[in-house]
């Protein structure tokens, strides 16, 4: 299992991946927005979003964990 976590505090902008969605390493899940930036949260290894902790417009903090995969 292999967590997906927010690089830095922002928004999420919009949900790209749903869970049981299968995922390629470096497919993107969601994008963060945080001072005008945009941000990809991508899956760091191949296999299946098996969660998804957040939705669109949730503020997260540094580190909190975005989504799972397996």
């Amino acid at each position: 299992m292999a967590e997906i976590r927010a690089e830095m505090v922002g928004t999420v902008l919009q949900v790209v991946a749903e869970p049981g969605a299968a995922l390629a390493a470096g497919d993107t899940v969601l994008i963060l927005e945080s001072m005008k930036m945009e941000l990809p949260a991508v899956s760091a290894k191949a296999g299946t979003l098996t969660s998804l902790a957040v939705a669109k417009g949730d503020r997260v903090q540094q580190g909190d964990v975005l989504g799972t995969v397996e």
